[in-house]
């Protein structure tokens, strides 16, 4: 029972990563119907930038963590306005296969940062474990799990009670009429790229706590694909609560391998996008997900 107890307060940390990844992908989906596969390389950059930023000793781990999810959100809304904008009333189809060399991009950059070396993010944790009863469990999770919370109520408050929020919200609704009551769609959009991208970055420096980050680490952005699969592509609490299930179904997986020994010696790694898969055939539009009804 303890074994449970301490994979699922693992799965709840790895799955709060999840969520806030899965949240910018739904994010900008929500506001433009575009499945932005650069996550990846705004997370990698994220890190990246937070493990040099660490090393000013005026910064400290917060610091560097709240100034690189802002320069990575700066850097977000400089894609949206160069590369995304002018290719508004395109395929959909073109504007995600040019997101997928903007990830590209962005991660090559970043990886010729790293080099031949591993980064570290240098945060107060390591892999010091802390005791919630009779479960122990790692600081770094605690604290991944309370920061998210804290975001996600953030994100919500934004959503519901400022201006921008509201704009964002009718935008997701119905772009045409958001438009013609006066809604700047546009800055939405930049709005909806800044957010996701400072999203990846938090979410990849929580990642990287305790951990070594190197030229393979960018791979973990890829388990919110799962996710907003699971969720549902435009439902933010789909997102968070999927996010949540994906983890500590990884994280059981990886406590009770011989459960699942027939998906070969490494289950975990493999089971988010099993669960994927299942959905995808039972339930196409998610847990969550809005389902589009069709006239003929």
């Amino acid at each position: 029972m303890i074994t449970f107890l301490e994979a699922v307060a693992d799965g709840l940390g790895r799955g709060s990563v999840y969520a806030l990844i899965a949240l910018g992908f739904v994010i900008i989906y929500k506001s433009s119907r575009v499945i932005s596969f650069a996550q990846p390389g705004f997370m990698i950059a994220g890190v990246v930038l937070v493990s040099y930023l660490v090393e000013l000793p005026w910064l400290g781990f917060w610091g560097a963590a709240a100034l690189g999810a802002v320069l990575i959100a700066l850097l977000g809304l400089g894609v949206e306005r160069t590369v995304i904008r002018p290719m508004i009333g395109r395929p959909i189809f073109a504007i995600a296969i040019i997101t997928i060399g903007l990830d590209i991009i962005i991660r090559t950059v970043a990886h010729a940062f790293i080099g031949i070396n591993v980064r570290h993010v240098n945060d107060p944790w390591g892999l010091d474990t802390v005791e919630l009863g009779p479960i122990t469990v790692q600081q770094r999770h605690v604290a991944t799990v309370i920061t998210a919370t804290v975001i996600v109520a953030l994100l919500f408050a934004f959503f519901r009670y400022t201006r921008m929020g509201l704009a964002m919200r009718a935008v997701a609704e119905d772009q045409e009429a958001a438009l013609a009551q006066g809604v700047s769609v546009g800055a939405v959009f930049a709005v909806s790229w800044a957010l996701a991208a400072g999203l990846a970055a938090i979410a990849g420096t929580f990642a990287a706590a305790g951990v070594s980050v190197d030229n393979t680490f960018w791979p973990i952005a890829l388990y919110a694909l799962p996710v907003i699969i699971l969720g549902g592509l435009d439902s933010l609490e789909g997102a968070i609560v999927a996010g949540l299930i994906v983890g500590v179904v990884q994280s059981l997986v990886a406590a009770y391998p011989e459960a699942v020994s027939w998906l070969g010696n490494n289950p975990s790694v493999i089971i988010p996008w099993l669960v994927m898969v299942i959905v995808l055939v039972v339930r196409p539009y998610g847990l969550f997900g809005t389902r589009e009804v069709e006239r003929v």
